[in-house]
């Protein structure tokens, strides 16, 4: 009864939106963030089907509009909000989840008496919403009479139009219609570019390569390895011999570093709070040691990755570091077509090849972040970098405000989560979004189209829901064609999100772009021309973790004739010394010939090797962390047809599904409890009951794996010598055994005849 109350009104909802909304709607259940009302917050959307047909039943109408629309993992982001009311089910005496557990049954007896109701009054309901459609029909056969255009042609104009577009300033920040000392600005802003042999800008950009250069950069890389007081242990590598290592600067002049002229007053000022009193002291350095590592790579313009950022640590750190170089690259880019520009006014010859100074299309930086709350900060960067005297002129700025901030009524205030939890999912965490950034001179323009920006900030859903499939006639990716400067932060997110976006992604940087989409040929570098783009592209990936995934990018996608420089730093020791209580490991390996056999192999020796052995009523309170969701369904479906009595929770199980789990498992009444990574990185839950693990494969986290550890300690009951934890690796889980257990460990546990090996924890080990 009352889901078909609000019938009427979500109808009503529905039918003040355009063909565009209903669609995005339907796909990822909220409102498309660039047709979002710029003045007027936003209202939570609702998810709610059109009815095809008044003859339609309300029971249809029903179903569809409760399973069509919102995906799983946009479901599980939007929950997390609301986590904090989940953690109220635990408690030490387990009288709430009794409660809960009889709401939930009394719940379900209301469904069955209401179902009931329904039937009796059904006809009165069916025959109230057929009106309300057909007045709805009606109505919207008279609005196509009045515009008279296909559906088709609509659909694809909003397409187009998808990313909000600023046409009053466009003429203001094209770059080709502006000139430098044009009497625009004042004298002490002027913006002046510096053609220096030594910038590493210009020999970067200026160098042409030879059709054997690019041969060569297609081949076998030579590595070198060295070693940095700042960064520790770095593997160079690199196709071009005379391009393989740099020599580490320490007390670098900001001079030297060749910033344009706003950055040598402005990086100071908003990095200062990150010095430490005696780096203070000394105005010559105005870097953490942290900074002036990776800056002085990245200022070479060679590839890069960190695998050791942490958004506890250092991630504000390395943020303002790439922020810098960001800007730095932009403003020297720009300035450089701003001066030409004035050359070619005031030549009247022919085109000279030493004037040519753009790519295909102009963004030329691709910043990936994983959430709304990481694109807000690197703006904020942004602008401070830019912003002299207070005479940063930001447009847009109070919708982007609106948009990406959050504020305090949207957490709720009894939430306690670990503090890294806490770092990565501060503010905004919606996952869906893209925006472009212009600069020219003292201006910045947010939420330009992305052939008029210099700077594309998204997500990786959001990037793919415009890069899109092969074959969809709306797809665009021109933009990504003349990518100078590729970021991919906080990578280690995007594993727990979609790596397959990020995937996709790469296989459509610098390509030719399908329209010219006004270009001046005349001014395109001729490498650009030439289809290698990618050779000069400069990309930076930010981890807080080595995974093959991350390292396959590192590998296949990165072609910088500059070569690579990767941060390769042994690991002493793992997470298992931060497992409190006292408690025995034993590790297994699985034996496998080839990776891809891996998964099979594993689920074999799992049934067979370490069920059977926990399938005795003293071996209940089992606890099966499984890492991949693919390998949670297998498992999942095992179970389920050999009718064995579990529970399962995964990141897309509904709050009375985690509860009732939760529940039995800890009362013994389900002595299997199935349980993936994703939904502890989302929740942070603590399960009570346990009293024996399995690690169905290494967490990817390395402190994921002493959480789940010390969630034995949460139900103290004097029965810890039954204790038991089990854990399956192979060889090819060489860098997650290395986190767990350390690197001198891992190596003997992988090479050593023995596969099984024993640990134990605690203060009497």
């Amino acid at each position: 009864m009352g889901k078909r109350k609000s019938g009427g009104k979500s109808r009503a909802l529905v039918s003040n939106l355009t063909k565009k909304q209903k669609k995005h709607l339907r796909e990822f259940g909220e409102e498309h963030p660039f047709h979002d009302k710029v003045l007027k917050k936003a209202e939570p959307a609702q998810i709610v089907e059109v009815a095809g047909s008044s003859e339609q039943s309300d029971s249809e109408s029903d179903a569809e509009s409760g399973t069509e629309q919102l995906t799983a993992y946009q479901h599980l982001c939007s929950t997390l909000k609301n986590v904090a009311e989940d953690e109220d089910f635990v408690s030490d005496t387990g009288s709430e989840s009794e409660f809960e557990e009889e709401e939930d049954e009394d719940q379900a007896e209301d469904e069955k008496d209401g179902s009931e109701v329904d039937d009796e009054n059904n006809q009165e309901e069916r025959d109230a919403i057929s009106k309300d459609e057909k007045e709805s029909n009606a109505a919207g056969k008279e609005f196509g009479k009045a515009e008279m255009v296909p559906n088709d042609e609509i659909e694809n104009a909003n397409e187009v139009e998808a990313d909000f577009t600023d046409v009053k300033n466009e003429a203001k920040f094209c770059l080709e219609s502006n000139f430098i000392g044009d009497g625009s600005e004042d004298e002490n802003d002027k913006v002046v570019y510096v053609n220096s042999s030594e910038d590493p800008f210009k020999q970067h950009m200026d160098t042409d390569l030879e059709d054997d250069d690019v041969k060569t950069v297609t081949k076998v890389k030579s590595t070198i390895q060295s070693k940095w007081t700042t960064l520790g242990q770095l593997v160079w590598s690199s196709h071009l011999p005379k391009y393989t290592l740099i020599k580490e600067l320490s007390g670098e002049c900001l001079k030297n570093l060749h910033l344009h002229k706003p950055l040598e007053e402005t990086w100071p000022k908003i990095n200062v709070q990150r010095l430490s009193a005696e780096d203070q002291l000394n105005q010559q350095e105005f870097f953490t040691p942290l900074q002036q590592g990776l800056f002085n790579v990245i200022n070479a313009y060679k590839d890069l990755y960190y695998p050791e950022r942490t958004a506890i640590q250092n991630g504000e750190e390395v943020r303002r570091a790439y922020c810098l170089h960001v800007i730095n690259h932009v403003l020297k880019a720009n300035s450089q077509v701003l001066s030409n520009n004035a050359k070619y006014r005031d030549r009247k010859t022919e085109v000279d090849d030493d004037l040519r100074d753009q790519g295909l299309t102009r963004p030329k930086v691709l910043i990936v972040v994983p959430f709304r709350e990481s694109a807000l900060r690197v703006v904020q960067t942004l602008i401070g970098l830019l912003d002299v005297k207070d005479k940063l002129e930001v447009s847009n700025k109070k919708r982007f405000k609106d948009e990406y901030g959050s504020s305090a009524e949207d957490r709720p205030p009894n939430l306690k989560r670990p503090e890294d939890y806490e770092a990565v999912f501060a503010g905004n965490i919606d996952d869906h979004f893209r925006i472009g950034v212009a600069i020219l001179r003292r201006s910045m323009r947010l939420y330009a189209p992305f052939y008029s920006s210099d700077i594309i900030i998204a997500s990786p859903l959001g990037l793919r829901t415009v890069i899109k499939a092969e074959g969809d006639k709306m797809r665009d990716f021109d933009f990504l064609s003349s990518i100078e400067i590729l970021i991919i932060d906080q990578a280690d997110i995007y594993l727990m999100q979609n790596w397959e976006h990020i995937v996709h992604l790469l296989k459509h940087l610098n390509q030719q772009p399908h329209e010219p989409h006004g270009v001046d040929f005349s001014r395109v570098r001729m490498w650009s021309l030439n289809n290698w783009s990618k050779y000069y592209r400069q990309t930076l990936i930010f981890s807080a973790l080595q995974d093959p995934q991350v390292n396959a990018i590192y590998s296949k996608h990165c072609f910088n004739y500059r070569g690579q420089v990767a941060v390769s730093n042994v690991l002493r020791t793992g997470s298992i010394c931060h497992v409190v209580m006292q408690l025995p490991h034993v590790f297994q390996r699985v034996e496998v010939s080839s990776f891809t056999g891996l998964p099979d192999t594993r689920f074999e020796f799992f049934i067979k090797k370490i069920l059977p052995q926990y399938r005795e009523a003293v071996m209940s309170h089992t606890l099966i962390y499984v890492p991949v969701y693919f390998d949670y369904v297998r498992l999942r479906n095992y179970f389920n047809r050999e009718e064995m009595n579990f529970s399962h929770i995964c990141e897309y199980s509904k709050k009375s599904t985690i509860n009732r789990a939760r529940y039995h498992f800890l009362k013994g009444e389900k002595p299997f409890l199935l349980f993936t990574e994703r939904f502890h990185f989302y929740k942070r839950y603590t399960i009570k009951g346990i009293r024996h693990l399995i690690f169905y494969e290494l967490p990817t986290y390395p402190h994921f794996y002493s959480d789940i550890c010390n969630m034995l300690k949460a139900e103290n009951r004097g029965d810890e010598a039954t204790w038991t934890c089990t854990v399956l690796y192979s060889k090819y889980d060489a860098h997650k055994l290395t986190r767990v257990v350390g690197t001198e460990r891992a190596t003997q546990m992988i090479q050593s005849k023995k596969s099984v090996h024993l640990f134990v924890t605690g203060e009497d080990s």
